[in-house]
């Protein structure tokens, strides 16, 4: 019998798992991806003769990669080179003090009490249980199940914890909310309530749910030699060696119906590709705003703009530093933090005063850094890539914003204009187009919010979905569980 066949589009970490499920299953599978080079968002720029990471950073959720590996029958330490942080990241406020999370509960613990008191050091032993419990009765009946809704997630729950697991999950109140029953320390609760970024979203409206990201910290940051673009190199040439069908710079231009289910693909050049099935790795946002054909836009609910999670800033740089010892990740804080999403997401402005994330990719496993080193500098923007471009002016001067929140927390970069890259939300657009620049899918605001994600089947039949804008949402982790829910559910349903 000839193999089934399926055709993948886009070639981020959704796609890339997918693909490897599927090819392992016995499907010939085609990847299509528009970019040179695979990982979507797990990128690199060009800066100088310096190749910088220009989206995530480090890894998490070691253990989702190593079975993704395992069960293709290979092993990830084979692969890639991983260096556990032995600091999850250090924080740094404009109006003082200095404090590193360590992915040891007892040393955060005491490196928290000499930095805010016993007080608060307690309330960070609360916090932690509360992220633990979390964690353990989501883990398996939300993350790596197929898309949930509020009946089917509690049954599930019910089956595996103790009743007291529903409230363990804390819906409600927001996190910021929450992090102030823990925290008097308002710092605290700045670097805790940053958690809520972390899937493109507001503090302010987010579920507590999300205190579960401390747990996941606390199992372990890991630093991949040479940048989080070799993980996706990694998965790409397992799957090649799969036998995927694996090209770059091919655009897909429409999504082929016939009789009321996907029949394949049309390419840019007016190619026809037939398959059995297709799995979309994109912005869902792109199917509903018919740019993959108008028959696909019946597969997805669109996205309101209010609905879409945050966009950034980013600069890509070669330089140095001085006056501030970094670390691998590195978080700039200003006053008045429910300010800053109040700005982006009701205003729709970037802050004048933002909350600055630097990776400092050198910091953390390799050696001397010989005067220079390779920094991603980025801050938070609201997802307007569609509705307006992001003039050069603006983007100099939220770059001289963003410097001066460093200069007032003790440290100085240095580098020349050439050896800085930027990118705009209207730059994301282009790159994830139907996303309006948002990095995340959409936000996670409300209680409702993780049940409103599309999932694995779309209403058209015979198309699939992957990547963080559906479950289980955000971050390389989440999209490669989408992945591999996405070859489950295909399997389940041709089988």
């Amino acid at each position: 019998m000839t193999a089934r066949h399926a055709i993948v589009i886009g070639a981020g970490a959704g796609g890339l798992a997918a693909g490897i499920d599927l090819a392992q299953s016995g499907f010939r599978v085609t990847i299509l991806e528009r970019a040179a080079t695979p990982g979507g968002k797990m990128h690199t720029r060009e800066v100088g003769d310096s190749a910088v990471d220009g989206g995530p950073t480090v890894l998490t959720m070691r253990s989702i990669f190593e079975n993704l590996f395992a069960d293709a029958g290979a092993s990830l330490d084979d692969r890639l080179t991983l260096f556990e942080s032995p600091i999850i990241a250090r924080h740094a406020w404009s109006h003082g003090g200095i404090l590193d999370l360590y992915p040891d509960l007892e040393r955060s613990r005491q490196t928290i009490e000499a930095f805010a008191g016993s007080a608060d050091a307690s309330g960070f032993e609360r916090f932690y249980s509360q992220s633990a419990r979390i964690h353990k009765t989501l883990s398996e009946t939300f993350m790596t199940a197929p898309k949930p809704d509020p009946i089917t997630l509690v049954g599930r729950v019910l089956r595996h914890h103790h009743p007291s697991s529903l409230i363990a999950a804390r819906p409600a109140p927001n996190l910021w909310r929450a992090l102030g029953g823990f925290f008097s320390d308002e710092r605290l609760r700045q670097l805790f309530a940053r958690y809520a970024t972390y899937v493109g979203s507001s503090p302010l409206n987010t579920p507590a749910t999300l205190m579960l990201i401390a747990h996941v910290e606390l199992e372990g940051v890991w630093l991949v030699e040479g940048g989080m673009h070799r993980l996706a190199r990694a998965m790409a040439d397992l799957g090649q060696e799969l036998g995927i069908d694996l090209h770059f710079n091919t655009h897909v231009s429409e999504i082929l119906v016939k009789g009321g289910k996907t029949a394949g693909v049309r390419l840019e050049d007016g190619t026809s590709l037939p398959a059995d099935v297709v799995i979309f790795n994109g912005d869902t946002n792109a199917l509903a705003t018919g740019q993959m054909g108008k028959e696909a836009s019946r597969a997805v609910r669109p996205r309101p703009l209010k609905n879409r999670a945050l966009s950034a800033l980013t600069w890509c740089i070669k330089g140095s530093s001085s006056g501030f010892e970094l670390d691998h990740h590195n978080v700039f804080f200003e006053s008045h933090y429910p300010n800053e999403f109040s700005t982006i997401f009701k205003d729709r402005n970037v802050p004048t005063k933002p909350t600055v994330y630097l990776c400092a990719q050198d910091r953390g496993h390799n050696g001397s850094l010989n005067g220079s080193e390779r920094l991603l500098m980025l801050v938070n923007a609201p997802a307007d890539g569609d509705r307006q471009v992001w003039p050069g002016d603006d983007v100099a001067r939220t770059r001289d914003n963003a410097l001066a929140v460093l200069d007032r927390c003790g440290l100085t970069l240095s580098f020349r204009d050439t050896d800085c890259v930027s990118t705009s939300p209207t730059d994301w657009h282009g790159r994830f187009p139907g996303s309006g620049g948002s990095l995340y899918g959409g936000a996670s605001h409300g209680i409702w919010s993780s049940f409103t994600r599309p999932g694995a089947r779309s209403r058209l039949s015979g198309l699939y979905l992957s990547g963080g804008s559906v479950h289980p949402g955000p971050g390389v982790p989440m999209a490669t569980l989408s992945g591999r829910l996405a070859a489950r559910a295909v399997l389940h349903d041709i089988s």
